[in-house]
């Protein structure tokens, strides 16, 4: 399986949704660092199940074992690896997608990659549940740049149809990102429209996708490079690495599409003794290589595919039709839960760049 990634800032994430732990091993990360582990708990719990009527019923507490690479709260330049221990699975309401898989899920694509022998039990090692040692090595990445004078902030801009606030590439300030943290879901715009949205998808059986933007601040000028490690490839390949995302787009993304070059071209000035641009259309990236302007970037989560309406599948067993009832404990929408761990890939992405310049 290729569940590895960074080239100085080397991450492994490993096992599955119902097996007795998940963890991540991280290698690069530099010695000397503490960790405010208080700030990494609540970073942690930003993503976490089962504390919001949004999310699923599963609860887990989600608090990382550290069990090397530290020494008291300090980084000492070895390997760090880190737990999570699973404690609230149903495996059994899993077994029935052995035969039948779940239109919109990886259970056919696995069960054909791996001859049957998958673990189905929640998704195995395919579940959303493995961004969670993700979001270990990302809120400690997160402290590093913030050390730097680099700031990371998501936050969500659209759940279905309801579309909220962008921040824009532009104006976009670390004031802006530090607001977001006074609000429980991380939008600028009325919640209600989004819990709403979230709750009619509940009620009918459904679930609901959406849209998450995130901004990187304080990045130099100079950092990434031309072609595949470009600071665009960097962050794609790392945030597609985000179960349920279909779709990453940079600056006005699409949008340049449908303009000339004109109007996407970002003109250069003089501020403060730096060259800036006076749009940023770009999202601050030109050639792969950051431009000192804003890094801004949004990825589309698809709808969570396990329901509660009846879908049409297969007996994998029989080769047939088959009705499938889907059991088990899941969210209705996980927008809200994808946030922290937009930040946390962003931020995996950004430091590994920086060690490797």
């Amino acid at each position: 399986m290729s569940n590895t990634y960074g080239k100085k800032l080397k991450i492994t994430v490993f096992g599955q949704s119902h097996s007795p732990a998940i963890g991540v091993t991280c290698e690069g990360l530099p010695a000397g660092f503490e960790i405010d582990m208080d700030r990494l708990s609540s970073f942690m719990a930003r993503r976490a199940p089962g504390k919001d009527p949004t999310s699923t019923p599963r609860r887990e507490a989600d608090a990382p074992e550290f069990v090397s690479g530290l020494v008291g709260n300090t980084t000492c330049g070895a390997p760090l690896t880190a737990l999570i221990r699973n404690t609230n699975t149903r495996s059994a309401d899993y077994e029935n997608l052995r035969d039948c898989p779940r239109p919109g899920h990886a259970d056919f694509t696995a069960n054909v990659k791996y001859g049957g022998h998958q673990d189905v039990a929640g998704g195995g090692h395919f579940s959303g549940r493995l961004t969670a040692p993700l979001c270990i090595i990302g809120g400690i990445a997160l402290q590093m740049l913030e050390g730097m004078g680099i700031t990371v902030g998501a936050h969500i801009v659209r759940i279905g149809k309801e579309e909220g606030k962008y921040l824009g590439c532009t104006d976009v300030s670390k004031e802006d990102l530090k607001l977001l943290d006074t609000f429980p879901v991380r939008t600028f715009d009325e919640e209600e429209r989004f819990r709403a949205e979230i709750a009619a998808a509940k009620a009918d059986g459904d679930s609901v996708g959406g849209m998450i933007e995130c901004a990187i601040l304080g990045l130099p000028a100079g950092l990434g490079d031309p072609m595949f490690d470009g600071m665009e490839n960097r962050i794609a390949r790392i945030v597609f690495g985000i179960p349920a995302v279909k779709g990453v787009e940079f600056g006005r993304g699409m949008g340049v599409a449908s303009i000339r070059g004109s109007e996407n071209n970002d003109p250069f000035t003089v501020k403060d003794g730096k060259v800036v641009t006076t749009t940023n259309n770009a999202g601050g990236i030109l050639g792969g290589i950051t431009n000192g302007m804003p890094l801004v970037f949004r990825a589309a989560i698809k709808p969570t595919p396990s329901i509660d309406k009846e879908q049409d599948s297969v007996s994998l067993s029989e080769m047939e039709p088959k009705k499938l009832t889907v059991k088990g404990r899941h969210d209705p929408c996980i927008v809200p839960r994808a946030v922290p761990v937009m930040e946390a890939a962003a931020a995996i992405a950004i430091l590994d760049a920086i060690l490797c310049r």
